[in-house]
């Protein structure tokens, strides 16, 4: 850390110290080029917050930001944080029921709203961003609260795809065990290209780090293209980038790749999905520098991830070893699993979400009286402590009263040469009960069949985890969140005709 944490019981009181010590230095750059230093940072929050406390924000209330990624939805949260209330950000790519149900549960007292969104509803104190220019010389805010580490400061959504979002809570202590978490992906005075919507938990619980570590955050347009990524990361000399596998293969992929100057980056982050050790062989080679992929959960924040000296057998294989000051254990019935045992994955760390929003049971559910967080996921750990990930409990299917992990499916069609990107799923069937789909979106030029991508399935695992059915797609769908949307393909394979 640049800024001595230990002199800084909030995130409030760190931007302070950061606008102090390094006011003129980028926080946030927009794909337009708009800048905020920290500095203007803090003393638009200031404005910000006055404006707030005018409109009758006090603490414990809750502001939601219905705004794009960018230096006023910055602006925003810092705002809120003074006055003790608690952000929510919405992404305004999700569709209107999402919207209402969160805004049902979240109840907020003010909402922020892009002008170009429409949103129909609860009523309420809203305010448009093109208002938030004129609020931020209003300052100094009247009505700051006395810091406190415990306080809550952000609700996260989860990505509802399995049902209604959840809202995962987070107080300013759980920020800041986040940046002594955070591993290589982020150090002093790093230009970093953001990857996620700010209403993502990997920006609302990062904000402890980005500032603490004098960062410059600078922001993908959505939505995401691969040109725009590759002029940004030129542009602005980032030394830091993330994307998700499909977006580092379109960017190897692009025209434009070969007239980039990325001699900046240090280091290159991926994750969410399976990644083939060919692509990280690319993207070390052609990127010149290390590659890590990282795991994490909303609730969560962090768990694990890998080094910059790993393998690429290893990125593609595991999501590394557990993040320091994060405990990580597999777990059955009975308690913890030895070496090489698939259960459900549990880690318990300070980074923990408090709770989830008004939901004592689920959180109860969730995390037990020792502290360890459920993840739903299903893994098992090596002989070397690296963590391999196998699907999510509510994704495992039985073929013929046979474990089938999607993941780990996944994991070794996308390394066949005519797979671009890949996800499967079940479908039921009368007489193996699930069957499973793999639904593949072909590499350049390729043309992938049912019967090479089933031998090339049994060539690596049981016979019975080989796809039953191929589906061929241009691009796999999404969330709001860019997730590959499984309960739509779910909907798909479910529509598909009977195998027999």
């Amino acid at each position: 850390m640049v800024i001595d944490p230990t002199k800084c019981p909030t995130t409030v009181e760190l931007l302070a110290e950061v606008a102090d010590a390094f006011g003129d230095h980028d926080a946030y750059v927009e794909a337009s080029g708009r800048r905020l230093s920290f500095g203007d940072w803090d003393r638009a929050a200031e404005g910000t917050a006055q404006a707030f406390a005018e409109l009758g924000v006090k603490v414990g209330d809750v502001v939601a930001l219905v705004l794009p990624s960018g230096a006023d939805y910055a602006v925003c949260y810092q705002a809120a944080m003074r006055l003790g209330a608690i952000t929510t950000g919405i992404n305004p790519r999700l569709g209107a029921g999402e919207v209402s149900s969160i805004l049902t549960r979240a109840t907020p007292r003010l909402m922020v709203i892009d002008d170009d969104y429409r949103l129909d509803g609860p009523a309420g104190t809203r305010l448009a961003r093109s208002q938030l220019a004129a609020l931020r010389t209003l300052g100094p805010c009247a009505s700051r609260c006395a810091p406190d580490p415990e306080r809550e400061v952000a609700v996260v959504w989860t990505s509802g795809t399995t049902g209604a979002p959840k809202g995962v809570v987070f107080a300013h202590r759980n920020l800041r065990a986040v940046a002594e978490s955070a591993g290589s992906l982020g150090g002093p005075f790093d230009r970093r290209i953001s990857s996620t919507p700010f209403s993502h938990v990997a920006y609302m619980t990062h904000l402890w780090e980005e500032i603490g570590q004098v960062m410059t955050t600078v922001i993908n347009p959505t939505p995401w293209k691969a040109a725009e990524a590759l002029r940004l990361m030129d542009r602005e000399r980032v030394t830091v980038g993330q994307g998700v596998p499909s977006q580092w293969r379109l960017m190897l992929d692009h025209p434009d790749f070969e007239g980039t100057d990325l001699s900046d980056l240090r280091i290159a982050g991926t994750g969410a999905a399976p990644v083939p050790p060919d692509l990280i062989r690319e993207m070390q080679e052609r990127l010149g520098c290390a590659v890590v992929i990282g795991y994490a959960s909303t609730e969560a924040a962090l768990i694990s991830g890998s080094s910059p000296g790993d393998r690429p057998e290893v990125i593609a294989r595991t999501v590394g070893r557990p993040r320091a000051q994060v405990e990580v254990q597999v777990s059955g019935p009975a308690g913890p699993l030895p070496v090489g045992e698939t259960g459900i994955v549990r880690c318990r760390s300070a980074a923990v979400m408090k709770g989830y929003w008004r939901d004592p049971a689920a959180t109860a559910a969730a995390i037990d009286r020792e502290g360890w967080l459920s993840t739903g996921d299903l893994g098992r750990f090596d002989e070397h402590g690296y963590l391999t990930l196998v699907g999510r409990l509510n994704e495992m299917y039985l073929r013929g009263a046979y474990n089938v992990y999607p993941v780990e499916v996944e994991r070794i069609l996308s390394q066949h040469p005519t797979v671009g990107a890949v996800a499967v799923v079940a479908k039921a069937d009368p007489v193996l009960g699930d069957v499973g789909v793999a639904f593949v979106v072909p590499a350049a030029g390729a043309e992938p069949t049912l019967g090479e991508l089933r031998a090339w399935c049994k060539r690596h695992l049981a016979d019975y985890k080989a796809p039953d059915v191929v589906s061929v797609l241009s691009e796999l769908p999404l969330t709001a969140m860019g997730k590959v949307d499984k309960q739509s393909l779910s909907a798909r394979a479910g529509a598909l005709p009977p195998l027999r």
